[in-house]
């Protein structure tokens, strides 16, 4: 019996070591994974550069390109078919508003003309004649030697010819605004910057024979976006840069702003004028700067801090435990190293101006290491 109780004892003794053993072991895994997560956690918090959004003055830069285009310029088109039979000018010829430039063969059109006009001298001698038959007839009727039918119809005859003479005058019009045709001139003074054919070519009605352009006054045409649009007015100075003249600067004047935005660009067209009298060539690349209206105390962050996603401007907001969220703004006047923020932000918020590119939605930053 005492055997047996022993046996007991001894069973038991090894059931409670082995419980002792899967319970420390189970306790110690627990640990463990403790330990992991917290390390795995404390591994994902990331390290970034943080910042608060500042209230400062800025002056606005605005930089543009475009080419310095003629103040006015179009093209001269043949208004009649003909033959070149004679050209006067060359490219680069100065030209006077009226000054001939080219004449087309004359033959066919002098000759309908001579038509014209012998049509029209014979409807006004038969209106005169026609007149003359009213009047005798009217006179007849008068002393009752004819009928009202008989002057009724003297009548209607005088009203025909009157009709066939504005036709015929018509006619003549017509013809002498052909025969005139027939020799292109200058709509105004400029020069001539393209000759398009030579004598002998056949052009055909509305046909451009040259381009004319006046280059004593130059403009190009920038396109300002409607957050910066508000500091530039009509009348405005320019900077403006040639790169086909280095050192070169020239100084030009706002002369035109767009009422209406370019959609859906949301910019407006402005042309930017500048005197000539130096007779530089046309069509020239430029750049051009415009200093726009100080903006007193706003909101500005790092450019750099700015994430574009589906076309929106955005930064990384983090709050109180780290976590960072998107947050779409509203930019005003931006260069390259600042941003007005219109909205979207204030000046307690918490922004990632620095490795954003490894963040995303919820993503959890290391404050006390964000080099705020």
């Amino acid at each position: 019996m005492n055997l047996q109780n022993r046996k007991v004892k001894i069973v038991l003794g090894l059931l409670l070591a082995v419980c002792v053993i899967i319970g420390y072991r189970i306790y110690s895994n627990i640990q463990a994974d403790r330990a992991r997560a917290a390390k795995m956690s404390q591994s994902r918090s990331i390290a970034v550069v943080t910042a608060h959004p500042v209230r400062r003055t800025i002056v606005p830069q605005l930089h543009f390109s475009g080419s310095l285009d003629p103040e006015w310029q179009a093209q001269v088109a043949a208004k009649v078919d003909g033959r070149l039979e004679k050209v006067y000018v060359h490219e680069g010829d100065h030209v006077e508003k009226g000054q001939v430039l080219a004449i087309l063969e004359q033959m066919d059109t002098d000759a309908n003309l001579l038509s014209a006009k012998g049509s029209f001298l014979d409807a006004q001698t038969s209106l005169r004649k026609a007149e003359t038959d009213l009047a005798r007839y009217e006179k007849l009727y008068a002393t009752g030697a004819v009928s009202q039918q008989v002057v009724d119809d003297y009548r209607f005859a005088r009203d025909n010819a009157a009709a066939k003479l504005e036709a015929a005058r018509g006619s003549l019009q017509g013809m002498e605004s052909k025969a005139a045709g027939t020799v292109v001139t200058a709509p105004a003074d400029g020069i001539v910057a393209k000759r398009f054919y030579q004598e002998g070519y056949y052009a055909k009605a509305g046909t451009p024979l040259f381009a004319i352009a006046d280059i004593s006054m130059l403009k190009t045409t920038i396109h300002i976006p409607e957050g910066q649009v508000t500091g530039v007015k009509v009348g405005n100075e320019a900077d403006i840069a040639l790169p086909a003249y280095p050192g070169k600067k020239l100084v030009g004047k706002i002369t035109r702003i767009a009422p209406v935005a370019d959609l859906p660009a949301h910019t407006f067209a402005a042309e930017v004028s500048v005197d000539n009298s130096e007779g530089l060539l046309a069509g020239v690349y430029a750049n051009v700067s415009l200093i726009g209206e100080p903006r007193e105390q706003v909101l500005t962050i790092p450019m750099h801090a700015i994430v574009m996603r589906d076309d929106q401007q955005t930064v990384f907001v983090a709050d109180a435990q780290g976590v960072v969220q998107r947050r779409v703004l509203a930019l005003g006047y931006s260069d390259d190293k600042v941003a007005e923020v219109l909205s979207g932000l204030d000046e307690k918020d918490t922004i990632v101006v620095e490795g954003h590119n490894k963040l995303r939605e919820g993503s959890r930053i290391n404050l006390e290491k964000a080099g705020k």
